[in-house]
């Protein structure tokens, strides 16, 4: 088992900064391909962002691309979410998860193993 705990979230102005971290604890002998979604109020599950277990593959949903960044640092077991430019509609809970069933990552979420709580970003308008 993987246990993910997300943190860094909060609540910041538009056009402000966060980065969100995704510990890995349990079975982290091996290295599991990522991502990160969000849900706000009265929305489905979106997808985000996701990187690649080890060769630095990263895919991102086109309303983040080149504002959100998503890096990892194995030897730590972390995963980060770099976001800058935030708009309120980034509002949501953000969740981290592991180990995709196929491939390296799925836009719909449903094939990943294992699930973080979830941190909470809030940006103002």
């Amino acid at each position: 088992q993987v246990q993910l705990v997300e943190s860094g979230g909060g609540l910041v102005q538009a056009g402000g900064s966060l980065r969100l971290s995704c510990a890995a604890s349990g079975r982290t002998s091996s290295t599991y391909a990522t991502g990160w979604f969000r849900q706000a109020p009265g929305k489905e599950r979106e997808f985000v962002a996701a990187i690649s277990r080890s060769n630095g593959l990263t895919a991102y949903t086109d309303s983040v691309k080149g504002r959100f960044t998503i890096s990892r640092e194995n030897y730590k077991n972390m995963i980060y979410l770099q976001m800058n430019s935030l708009k309120p509609d980034d509002t949501a809970v953000y969740y981290c998860a592991a180990d995709p069933s196929q491939g390296w990552y799925d836009p719909s979420g449903y094939g990943y193993h294992y699930w973080g709580q979830g941190t909470q970003v809030t940006v103002s308008s």
